[in-house]
């Protein structure tokens, strides 16, 4: 069952967003992340839990996972986001129920051992922090610190018009 995440407008999670500190990307590389999303009326809310979405994993600055997810054969599993018609998807009646049921059938067919994103600083709304571009989608996960092992994101996703936001805590060395 998916659990509740936290609920904000999205002019509420862009101030949010504005009002924290930056952090450094060095201080994201050699950990394991999990995430949550943070429900703001978007297409996309609920979907990365209904296919079972764990978190990010931060290797080194040109090594990272993006998409971390728990699997049915393996405690985790990486997917390549090249794979995913995130547009298809966000338009797909009933995906937060049929998720659960069809990730772990069509995991194999898109998962990956290659890093599929890289972690840069990057300025994005008037400050310098730290960024996950993907390698083969456009777009750049924009991060900035709620606390020590707690960042909260903004998918900054070339052609959506609304952000999807979601929130990282760090969980244990890679």
């Amino acid at each position: 069952m998916t659990q509740k995440n936290q609920y904000m407008s999205t002019q509420e999670a862009i101030d949010y967003f504005d009002s924290l500190d930056t952090v450094a990307a060095d201080d994201m590389i050699g950990f394991f992340w999990k995430g949550e999303g943070v429900d703001t009326d978007h297409a996309m809310d609920g979907m990365l839990e209904a296919s079972n979405w764990w978190g990010k994993a931060f290797i080194g600055p040109n090594e990272v996972h993006p998409l971390v997810h728990r699997g049915l054969v393996k405690d985790r599993f990486y997917v390549n986001p090249g794979l995913l018609p995130l547009g298809l998807l966000t338009r797909l009646p009933f995906r937060d129920a049929l998720g659960p049921f069809l990730f772990p059938v069509i995991s194999p067919l898109i998962s990956t051992r290659k890093p599929k994103a890289r972690i840069r600083m990057l300025e994005f709304r008037g400050k310098v922090s730290a960024a996950m571009c993907y390698d083969q989608k456009p777009i750049n996960d924009c991060f900035r610190k709620i606390d020590a092992d707690t960042v909260f994101g903004w998918m900054d996703f070339k052609g959506m018009e609304q952000p999807y936001f979601f929130k990282l805590t760090r969980n244990e060395t890679i």
